[in-house]
């Protein structure tokens, strides 16, 4: 059977200096919100004696009302466990009378308007590859192999010793012992330049791109944008008001000398130099000392996104940009909801020092503080280490995964893609031959149940380049070979001839090709 909550008191008034006696008035109350679906099927009400105690009348009227509404087949009974709406209703309430305003009413009217902004978002809307978390959907970490008895054990010990502190409101920066290890854990690993007091604890990366934004850009400010670049990043600064100004981005990272000749007096710069979305290449050393450079003379800002920089395989992790900064020009924005759970909703910011009380200001403006119980277990879980062990066991998980993937995409579609960028992450990008349209394979593979996201929807304008963006890290090495057999059939589907030979399968389960 369903379980049920217990029963909450309705918003049910009664009016004593009205005529109408208390039980009806009761009666009609709880009819209404039924018809209007306030109340739903199965909803536990309260019991009579706690309904005529909260309204301060005597228990006879209440009693005369259930008993009306369990007659009529509103309510029903059910021994040992109280008093609920109706699973079955009456059919009378499928169209209530005068629920509908009328089409005089209608006409009067004025229209339901939207900003901009949301009017602008929605016309944009979630491709099908968007709209699930499937099998290829980007940015799923391994949480198949989060260490939850770890996580558990620390939650509880936090629970048996919770103090009043972390109740209260908190400050905006976040709480400091966590803040404390994140400072601790990002010079360490990241080479970023910091101290606790610069570190703004906020709900993930997309919110850190949010507040950036509102904090250092006016409506109608440009920004540099990598062309393709992460379509989150697209959205925080449109919503913001800001024009994007498209660069391109090679096999070097975004093209600095490109974006200066498009839009030389841009006020910022939004990038992913570690690991580029989604493209996957890393900014070269040149490119970086370009980008500092122009930032540092036009006095603009460099936002860049640290995403997924735990994952990289088979060479040294490349050191943050934020950390070459001289001039304090750089934002700098991690999560770790990519390396821990995306549930978690904990991220970042690192701020210059002279910008911690605007973003402060902007902050109490929007949501306050992140919850603090959580940054709590996080503090505990870096300070003892179970931070660093778990991303070298996830570094070891996602490297086999991409390698599993990459050995499928040869197998299965040969040269009908070709695998871009960098040994890291927790996704890769793969290019179609040139003139072929990848949004019908994309549609076809989600109608299979696979969400792989065209490459040519992360372009602003025409895109240079099309292809397939596939997530593996939240995927078994046996789900994406299987996977990867689903996207041939997508392959086949919208008329691709040039695919390898099927390669067969004998009885003990070893590959081979025809």
């Amino acid at each position: 059977m369903r379980r049920t909550s217990p029963g909450i008191l309705p918003l049910v008034t009664v009016d004593r200096a009205s005529g109408k006696p208390l039980y009806r008035q009761l009666y009609e109350g709880y009819r209404n919100a039924i018809v209007s679906r306030l109340l739903r099927t199965g909803q536990r009400m309260p019991s009579t004696r706690t309904l005529a105690a909260d309204l301060g009348i005597s228990r006879i009227p209440v009693l005369n009302a259930f008993e009306q509404l369990l007659a009529e087949g509103y309510f029903e009974s059910r021994r040992g466990a109280g008093t609920f709406v109706a699973e079955v209703l009456p059919e009378e309430i499928a169209a209530p009378v005068g629920f509908e305003p009328s089409r005089k009413t209608r006409s009067r009217r004025a229209p339901r308007a939207l900003s901009r902004r949301v009017t602008h978002l929605m016309q944009e809307g979630p491709g099908p590859w968007l709209r699930n978390l499937g099998l290829f959907s980007v940015s799923q970490p391994p949480i198949d192999h989060f260490p939850l008895k770890i996580w558990s054990r620390l939650v509880a010990r936090r629970s048996r010793e919770l103090d009043g502190t972390l109740l209260h409101y908190s400050q905006p920066m976040g709480y400091l012992p966590f803040r404390e290890a994140v400072a601790e854990y990002l010079r360490t690993s990241r080479a970023v330049a910091c101290e606790a007091s610069q570190i703004m604890v906020v709900n993930g990366s997309q919110h850190a791109l949010e507040l950036t934004a509102l904090a250092l850009l006016d409506p109608g400010q440009s920004a540099w944008i990598e062309n393709p670049g992460y379509f989150g990043a697209k959205k925080a600064l449109r919503m913001a008001g800001v024009r994007l100004a498209p660069v391109p981005v090679d096999d070097a990272g975004l093209d600095v000398e490109a974006g200066i000749r498009a839009c030389p007096r841009a006020q910022a710069a939004y990038v992913t130099p570690s690991h580029q979305f989604p493209l996957g290449v890393t900014m070269s050393a040149s490119r970086r000392l370009q980008l500092l450079d122009w930032a540092q003379t036009t006095g603009s800002w460099i936002i860049e996104d640290d995403y997924d920089s735990e994952y990289r395989f088979g060479s040294q992790p490349i050191s943050s940009l934020q950390g070459l900064d001289r001039d304090r020009r750089v934002i700098y924005i991690g999560t770790l909801t990519k390396i821990l759970f995306p549930a978690l909703r904990i991220g970042y910011i690192v701020i210059p020092e002279d910008l911690i009380e605007a973003f402060a200001t902007i902050r109490k403006g929007m949501d306050f503080f992140s919850a603090t119980f959580h940054q709590a277990v996080l503090a505990d879980f870096i300070r003892e280490g179970h931070l660093s062990r778990h991303a070298r066991r996830m570094r070891q998980l996602c490297e086999g995964r991409r390698s599993a993937l990459v050995e499928a995409v040869r197998t299965e579609l040969g040269d009908c893609l070709e695998v871009l960028g960098d040994r890291a992450g927790m996704f890769l990008a793969a290019a179609l031959p040139r003139g072929c349209d990848d949004r019908p394979i994309a549609e076809e593979a989600a109608r299979g149940g696979l969400w792989a996201t065209p490459l040519s929807e992360c372009y602003i304008g025409r895109a240079r380049r099309t292809g397939l963006v596939l997530g593996y890290g939240g995927f078994s090495a046996e789900e994406i070979r299987v996977g990867v057999r689903r996207l041939r059939a997508a392959f086949e589907a919208t008329g691709f001839r040039s695919l390898p030979p099927r390669a067969k399968r004998s009885r003990s389960g070893a590959r081979h090709s025809a």
